[in-house]
């Protein structure tokens, strides 16, 4: 009995990528991070990985490859092979912001990954430099209206993106944008005096608010953060329209096989478990919250579809 190439290729597909998911992994694991170290992103990617290499027993070496709004990273996973050996921190600005804010994305957020389970959320603060003679939102507000073109804000993500031009809108105050690949640049420039406010996360900054050089005047949650209980919320400051879930979760390329989903998904949340990582990562205001690859898949498609609805509502140009 003669038989079809195609299929003799397709059996032979089959079995090569059965025997690669049985022996995973097979050597050390890149994991793609989408921003530069020193923010809170490429803190938690550093606090998991340590617990994935020691479960998997190969090397999980965080990569860092900021730039495009995630979109950088983003496509070097797109093109990686499907074989579990490049995973990828994919945040609400990669996965969410980057198809939302472009006419011709550089991948499909939805059929170009394959979910693998839900890291977490961030939490985003309001801070200005302290030499800015606003001590409240409200301060700002006037300072800034008092002062039209004068003031510029600095955002490393699409989160601070979205939530800054939706607090300007709202605000109705004549500020100036200054993007940035990362949080820890933007708060060098804000110590620097060149950037006066910024939404970010807490890592970058919060030891500069405890040592006077920064003031952070709300948070970006529907309830006080446990790490700054005496933060308010932007709601409680007078600004209830800004609102924004930013998030995290771990990703492979698409057609990643079941079997080595199921091994990182199960990994992931055995690492989430652990009572010191997630008790060190809530100290820099990460709240963890693991789930399954399916639940991540309908999770990422709730998530697109509700920024693609605040980017609308926040006018923001697509580009």
């Amino acid at each position: 009995m003669v038989r079809c190439p195609r299929v003799i290729l397709a059996v032979a597909a089959l079995a090569a990528a059965t025997a690669a998911a049985q022996q995973y992994p097979s050597r050390p694991v890149r994991f793609v991070v989408p921003f530069p170290p020193g923010g809170t992103a490429d803190y938690v990617a550093r606090m998991v990985a340590p617990g994935l290499t020691q479960s998997l027993g190969q090397q999980v070496l965080v990569d860092n490859r900021p730039g495009g709004d995630g979109a950088v990273a983003g496509q070097i996973v797109t093109k990686s092979a499907p074989d579990g050996h490049t995973i990828f921190f994919g945040t609400n600005s990669p996965m969410s912001a980057v198809p939302a804010l472009h006419r011709k994305p550089p991948y499909d957020s939805l059929a170009d990954f394959t979910p693998v389970g839900l890291i977490g959320r961030f939490t985003f603060f309001l801070f200005v430099p302290a030499s800015l003679p606003a001590k409240t939102l409200k301060e700002l507000i006037d300072y800034a209206k008092a002062n039209p073109g004068k003031l510029n804000y600095g955002t490393g993500n699409t989160t601070a993106i979205v939530a800054s031009a939706q607090f300007k809108s709202l605000a109705g105050i004549d500020v100036q944008h200054i993007p940035y690949k990362g949080d820890a640049p933007t708060t060098a420039d804000m110590l620097g005096g060149t950037v006066h406010m910024a939404f970010m996360t807490l890592v970058p900054g919060f030891a500069q608010v405890k040592e006077g050089r920064l003031r952070v005047l709300a948070v970006l949650l529907p309830k006080r953060s446990a790490v700054a209980p005496d933060v308010p919320t932007i709601a409680e400051a007078g600004m209830p329209g800004v609102s924004l879930t930013p998030w995290a979760g771990l990703f492979g390329p698409a057609k990643l096989p079941p079997r080595i989903v199921e091994r990182l998904s199960h990994d992931l949340s055995a690492v989430l478990s652990r009572a010191d990582i997630r008790e060190q990562l809530g100290r820099q205001g990460f709240e963890v919250q693991s789930s399954t690859a399916a639940e991540m898949d309908r999770y990422n498609r709730e998530q697109l579809a509700a920024w693609k609805r605040v980017i609308l509502e926040a006018k923001i140009p697509m580009e």
